[in-house]
């Protein structure tokens, strides 16, 4: 893949480009290459970078875990088992908002069968009767 300019990168991943020129301000991203007119010019490693970016902020990492993340990564092989430890927090991290997510679905849910059936006009139920 050829490299893309920041409008293009912003359009693929959904993110602004004052957020793109944030996260490079910050150190998230590394230097981006500029062309001669000064338009950044985004390699496929950045464009990589950034899709992972992403994802785990989309899965709820915090700027600052990225930025240590991204520091862990500049030391190499030295950094890989802390890298890991943060990654396998994250998951755990989403695993309990998954579990928390999907007892609220089945509180909800159980309401709206309530509604449907008509049981909810015969009785009040504010929680889950087995």
């Amino acid at each position: 893949m050829t490299a893309l300019t920041i409008t293009q990168v912003s359009k693929k991943f959904g993110l602004t480009t004052d957020t793109l020129r944030y996260y490079e301000r910050i150190g998230l991203l590394p230097t981006v290459p500029r062309q001669k007119n000064g338009n950044r010019y985004y390699p496929q490693e950045i464009i990589d970078w950034i899709e992972l970016v992403v994802c785990l902020r989309h899965s709820g990492v915090p700027i600052e875990k990225l930025i240590d993340y991204a520091h862990l990564l500049s030391l190499g092989d030295a950094s890989l088992k802390a890298r890991e430890k943060l990654l396998q927090e994250q998951l755990d991290n989403l695993k309990q908002k998954r579990e928390e997510l999907d007892n609220s679905i089945e509180r909800l849910s159980y309401k709206i069968d309530l509604y449907k059936t008509g049981k909810i006009k015969d009785n009040n139920y504010f929680v889950k009767h087995k």
